[in-house]
């Protein structure tokens, strides 16, 4: 499905005088945000890049922001979900038992909340997976700054949408971001640039795992040097000599 999303790629990007941030969330007039990695004020627009080789981008204009604020930057490792259950042993777990790919989840958690477990949005979204207070209260989750209960709420819902939209992965990403009710209303992804730029870049992080993955799986295997060296001594052996 095509998005019609305000991102460019260029092949070289002019100089722009200007300060560069990191791991920035810019918070626009109607209450949306959108993260970002460095920012520049280019005319009258803002220009937020998304990933720091500053290769996509989108362009704000400067009166719709209402200001930045800092997000807390993703850990060096993912935040346990307990003492005895790390991250991604959570994540695997949870993912088989709704029947979706792990790497689709952890997507998600790096678009939403950087793997930070006590994360919270400006509009009150909580935990890794950004759960709203009363989502949360539906799906059942007491506490959304509990690992276990928010990745485990988080996962359910995402797919209760995805058969909601008959498992249109746009639309549902659309949905989790922007509400159901605004995805019914547009017939798809809401006009939104939060919205947009969430969408583009969970399926960009997702794809990108997936293509590694195939890569490393149609990689040979070196075999190892007591391998090597005993194929080595077999093929110089003398004819007859076995």
């Amino acid at each position: 499905m095509k998005l019609s999303l305000q991102l460019a790629v260029c092949a070289a990007l002019a100089s722009f005088c200007g300060t560069a941030f990191s791991a920035d969330m810019a918070v626009l007039q109607n209450g949306f945000s959108i993260r970002h990695e460095r920012r520049e004020v280019v005319g009258s627009v803002t220009r937020l890049y998304l990933g720091a080789d500053r290769s996509s981008y989108v362009d704000i204009p400067t009166a719709e922001i209402d200001h930045f604020e800092q997000e807390p930057l993703p850990p060096a490792s993912p935040a346990s979900a307990s003492s005895t259950s790390p991250l991604p042993e959570l994540v695997s777990a949870v993912s088989g038992r709704h029947h979706l790919d792990p790497d689709l989840i952890n997507s998600v958690i790096h678009a939403e909340s950087g793997f930070n477990p006590h994360a919270v949005s400006p509009k009150g979204a909580q935990g890794l997976m950004q759960l709203m207070p009363g989502t949360a209260s539906q799906l059942g989750v007491a506490n959304p700054f509990d690992p276990g209960s928010n990745v485990e709420g988080g996962t359910r819902y995402l797919r209760e949408l995805l058969e909601r939209y008959n498992f249109d992965l746009v639309k549902a990403l659309a949905a989790y971001n922007a509400g159901p009710e605004r995805v019914e209303q547009y017939h798809g992804v809401p006009p939104y640039y939060e919205t947009q730029v969430y969408v583009a870049r969970i399926i960009r992080d997702f794809n990108r795992k997936k293509l590694a993955e195939q890569k490393a799986a149609a990689k040979p295997a070196r075999p190892s040097p007591a391998r090597a060296e005993a194929a080595a001594q077999a093929s110089s052996a003398p004819a007859g000599s076995q």
